[in-house]
């Protein structure tokens, strides 16, 4: 079971970090006259992985564990977030496990280490060795060959502004321990 849910947690921010947020993250920018992208964040963490498209069990997930009120709150927040091809490579079982409402607490201990309490910019994060999220675990922060690591998981797609805070797509989800 602990094994499932490790490669729950690590499909969930793979998923969820690596497919459908470069859309959203497309939406929140504009060019400007000089050619340099600004940001133009109007939507909130929540809104801005739906408006994706890609991260309906994240979604699904958030809702379950009941931190979507939490997420659209005024933050700031950075999330490390899993699409909907992260969750696929999980055994159905496993996710259907964790979705159940007697599940909730494990569920949300999960989503919730997927977290920070403020807003932390990939240059931010590349000068941090530790982080503690918002579930209350310290998160390793390393450069690993020049890429940006999370716990075990590479930094893909990041910076995607929100108005309360900030995305970073991943390649693994983040158990905690």
């Amino acid at each position: 079971m602990k094994t499932n849910i490790l490669a729950f947690s690590m499909s969930f921010c793979v998923a969820m970090l690596t497919c459908g947020i470069g859309c959203a993250q497309e939406q929140n920018s504009q060019t400007t006259s000089s050619g340099v992208k600004s940001s133009s964040a109007t939507k909130d963490i929540v809104d801005t992985a739906v408006a994706a498209g890609d991260f309906k069990t994240l979604a699904t997930a958030l809702k379950a564990a009941g931190l979507v009120e939490t997420l659209k709150g005024k933050g700031p927040f950075t999330v490390f977030a899993p699409t909907d091809a992260a969750f696929a490579k999980l055994p159905k079982e496993t996710l259907a496990d964790l979705l159940k409402p007697a599940n909730k607490a494990k569920l949300a201990k999960i989503l919730t280490y997927h977290v920070l309490p403020k807003k932390e910019m990939d240059t931010d994060l590349a000068k941090m060795k530790m982080a503690v999220t918002v579930e209350g675990s310290d998160l390793k922060i390393s450069d690993k060959d020049g890429k940006l690591m999370v716990g075990k998981a590479h930094v893909g797609k990041s910076d995607i502004t929100c108005t309360n805070g900030v995305i970073h797509v991943i390649d693994t989800v983040l158990m905690p321990e």
